[in-house]
């Protein structure tokens, strides 16, 4: 009897260990399969987009990654949970050097964006072709993403100058407007991938 219920319980375990390996097998390759997202871009037949376009999407995905995280981590920290600050001080730094890489290299990829419509200018095929796509996709892709670097700075100076004192109830205010900063840089950074991606699917450099 005793074998019986040590054979079904070491059966259960093993059964356990199983799915446990599976999900973590599938959330790691799903990450990986992300991540990998702007190697793509060394297929594209552009010579302009293999390298332009390399160079700007690991810099959007990496700071869409880590603000996205830190905007998660706002949430906790709107409930004062003291555990997550170191953590959440380091993601902020984090977050404005990369939102600054994302800029900076979208700026590499804007200046040919531009180009004209003789060669090659995506800027300018999106006008001719799709005026709809430039004056709304691309509009909120080229503003929302900008107010990325300041939000991200701020947060990071406001989270390292108060330290923990920012859980202070005196500090409550400012910890709230951070929290909601750093919500609001995720939703920019989110929306300007996505954007991005959306006109590059259809217009790329």
């Amino acid at each position: 009897m005793e074998n019986k219920e040590q054979n079904q319980s070491l059966e259960q375990l093993n059964q356990a260990d199983f799915i446990t390996l599976a999900i973590y097998g599938l959330s790691f390759l799903s990450a990986l399969l992300f991540l990998s997202l702007p190697l793509v871009n060394l297929l594209n037949p552009s010579p302009w987009q293999r390298s332009i376009g390399t160079i700007h999407s690991i810099g959007a995905l990496s700071t869409t990654v880590i603000a996205a995280y830190t905007g998660h981590l706002a949430f906790p920290l709107a409930r004062r949970v003291r555990t997550i600050l170191p953590q959440i001080r380091t993601l902020s730094f984090w977050s404005a050097i990369l939102s600054f890489l994302g800029i900076a290299t979208g700026n590499l990829a804007y200046m040919r964006y531009r180009a004209n419509l003789a060669t090659g200018g995506a800027r300018a095929w999106l006008i001719e072709n799709t005026p709809l796509v430039q004056y709304i996709l691309m509009e909120f892709h080229e503003f929302s993403v900008l107010f990325i670097l300041p939000i991200n700075t701020a947060c990071a100076w406001v989270l390292w100058n108060y330290g923990d004192d920012i859980l202070e109830k005196r500090n409550r205010s400012v910890l709230m407007i951070t929290c909601l900063a750093l919500i609001l840089s995720m939703f920019f950074s989110i929306g300007g991938l996505v954007s991005g991606l959306a006109v590059a699917k259809i217009k790329a450099l």
